[in-house]
């Protein structure tokens, strides 16, 4: 016979804010220095799985919209880079204008996240 055995588990509410943030920072740290985009782009698949249905809803809401605003942005520079000439200085442009948008974009995302108001919450696991 099997039985069954429900345990409650508690989030603590700063919890939840810190992984509201998590994929809006790597965000900020790879516009910074894009020699870690391939990297982060690995890394983001990772801890959107992880959060985008974590036990506070309002965590998945945050993870899902840094990650339209990463993967859109990033989506675009496939087509046109395609048609890139070798010189540098396109790519630079093109990472210049995607940080402009990027940067305060998230950060914004951030102060929000920041002023929202989190709450512990409790759910029970099997």
């Amino acid at each position: 016979m099997t039985e069954t055995t429900t345990v409650e588990k508690v989030v603590t509410a700063e919890s939840s804010r810190r992984a509201a943030q998590w994929m809006d920072i790597g965000n900020l740290i790879t516009t910074f220095s894009p020699v870690l985009l391939p990297f982060w782009f690995g890394a983001s698949m990772f801890i959107y799985a992880m959060n985008r249905h974590h036990p506070n809803e309002r965590v998945g809401h945050h993870t899902q919209w840094a990650a339209y605003r990463f993967y859109g942005l990033i989506g675009i520079v496939i087509p046109v880079a395609t048609f890139f000439p070798v010189e540098i200085v396109y790519y630079l442009v093109l990472w210049a204008v995607l940080a402009v948008i990027l940067i305060p974009w998230t950060i914004i995302s951030l102060r929000k996240i920041r002023k929202e108001q989190w709450h512990d919450i409790t759910y029970t696991k099997e």
